[in-house]
């Protein structure tokens, strides 16, 4: 059974960081490609960023480009993102997603003064 576990989310300011975490199990973490992606109050499912299995490639919205960094570490089987600069925009429940399109329980970042 596929299982991914975020974590990592919270309340931070403007300007601030947060690390993401996404723990896998079920699957063979290192053949498939993950991918973040969010959801804001009242809206639907946004792409953040995507990964390959080897994790030499990645991709981001133009809206955390340069801000963002997504990872991977295969031999923890665990996904990354590193967010920086946050804005009051990136408000929004995370997810972790495998290319079949399985997802996790999603993490809370709030962006707040």
């Amino acid at each position: 059974e596929v299982q991914l576990v975020e974590s990592g989310g919270g309340l931070v300011q403007p300007g601030g960081s947060l690390r993401l975490s996404c723990a896998a199990s079920g699957f063979t973490f290192s053949s498939y490609a993950m991918k973040w992606v969010r959801q804001a109050p009242g809206k639907g499912l946004e792409w953040v960023s995507v990964i390959n299995p080897g994790g030499g490639l990645t991709s981001y919205a133009d809206s955390v480009k340069g801000r963002f960094t997504i990872s991977r570490d295969n031999a923890k089987n665990t996904l990354y993102l590193q967010m920086n600069n946050l804005k009051p925009e990136d408000t929004a429940v995370y997810y972790c997603v495998v290319s079949t399109g399985a997802r996790g329980q999603g993490t809370q970042v709030t962006v707040s003064s």
